[in-house]
């Protein structure tokens, strides 16, 4: 295996868009193998390789080998997205008594952003680190009334290697005017990779979270309380396979053609805690999720359906990766029963993300062991 001796910041070119501006990508290289790699267009991790239980080295996230992929069809692999993630019903909300009204993008209501989130813009590099704690800082400005969101916010998103097996997510925003602020990081996970031709239902999920929201069958939350896992297929307390009961008959399920719910993780704030882990039968791969967010978005892949090729020319089907996002609830801000997705000027969001690879001890996918890579963790 050809892997990096110590870790490394490589920048190149990776494309360039209609207006001629260039797109360039940021390869992150640790000691140990692990190598993220970020376009400016979208702050986004277009490939992720982990080695497997062997020491052999895949790409885990689906996306595209080349920038036009990404242009010829919105899909948000791997990318930021904002300044809203997930829904708003009706693209529209009322903040300190004045109504709002976004651009509608997913039928009547705002999906990701808007029309052009951040996941179409190419943000400017501020910062490279070429360290031990390699690492590349991506902002951007987003105009006031930019799809209709009140106030200028200037967002940064930090990606680093923390640990040997370890990478950071840290992102900022700042207004100066109230607002709402919701990013997320929008990467399919195939933990076999994205080129093996498997499926993700066989991969082990665990979620710590007792409840889940239920949605309608445009996506928005129910007008009522967090429902209880327990008793349902939305119960990944104990560890079971992402296919193990997605095709039972459970009404959720059905509106959402699987797994495509926020769930509740316990109240965060600061440092990440714990929120979810992934794991690959068939490679060994690992992936513990740590997160302050008070939400996980978990997707099971329902809308792929054949129509994109992505790397190395496979079309994405359905199931073919999953989603973990963690970020406010959708549609929080007509929701003052959920945790508040305002931010005021003078205040910081704060977003943080752990991604922690390791190795399954050989036939203990289904249990909590694991056998951590060699560092100490970055945390």
């Amino acid at each position: 295996m050809n892997t990096p001796s110590i870790p490394r910041v490589e920048r190149s070119r990776f494309g360039v868009l209609p207006d001629g501006s260039e797109v360039e990508r940021i390869v992150l290289q640790g000691a140990d193998g692990l190598e993220a790699r970020i376009i400016t267009y979208g702050a986004s991790l277009q490939a992720l390789l982990v080695p497997d239980a062997a020491g052999r080295r895949d790409d885990v996230v689906l996306g595209h080998d080349a920038f036009e992929g990404y242009l010829a069809r919105r899909q948000f692999f791997g990318a930021t997205v904002g300044r809203y993630a997930n829904r708003i019903a009706g693209a529209r909300f009322v903040l300190d008594g004045a109504k709002v009204q976004l651009a509608a993008n997913n039928g009547a209501n705002a999906l990701h952003g808007g029309l052009e989130g951040f996941d179409r813009r190419n943000w400017r590099i501020v910062r490279i680190d070429d360290g031990d704690r390699p690492a590349v800082a991506l902002a951007y400005t987003s105009a006031d009334r930019e799809e209709g969101y009140p106030g200028k916010l200037d967002v940064e998103v930090t990606w680093r290697l923390v640990g040997p097996m370890e990478l950071l997510l840290e992102m900022t925003a700042r207004t100066d005017r109230p607002t709402v602020v919701n990013l997320t990081n929008h990467s399919f996970f195939n933990l076999s990779g994205a080129r093996s031709g498997r499926d993700i239902l066989d991969h082990h999920l665990t979620v710590a979270a007792d409840h889940f929201l239920a949605i309608d069958a445009a996506a928005i939350p129910l007008p009522q309380p967090p429902s209880e896992v327990a008793g349902t297929p939305f119960d990944f307390r104990a560890g079971i396979e992402v296919g193990a009961r997605i095709r039972n008959d459970h009404p959720q399920l059905r509106v959402g053609r699987g797994y495509d719910h926020n769930f509740c993780l316990a109240p965060v704030g600061g440092e990440p805690r714990f929120a979810a882990r992934l794991a690959a039968p068939i490679s060994g791969r690992v992936l513990e999720l740590f997160t302050n967010q008070p939400g996980l978005q978990v997707y099971s892949g329902n809308f792929l359906d054949g129509t994109t090729a992505g790397k190395g020319g496979r079309l994405y089907r359905q199931s073919d990766a999953i989603c973990l996002e963690p970020h406010a609830w959708p549609n929080t801000p007509n929701r003052p029963d959920f945790p508040t997705a305002r931010l005021s000027p003078g205040e910081v969001y704060r977003h943080s993300t752990l991604y922690r690879f390791t190795h399954a001890i050989q036939g203990a996918i289904g249990t909590q062991s694991v056998v951590e890579l060699p560092g100490e963790s970055g945390r």
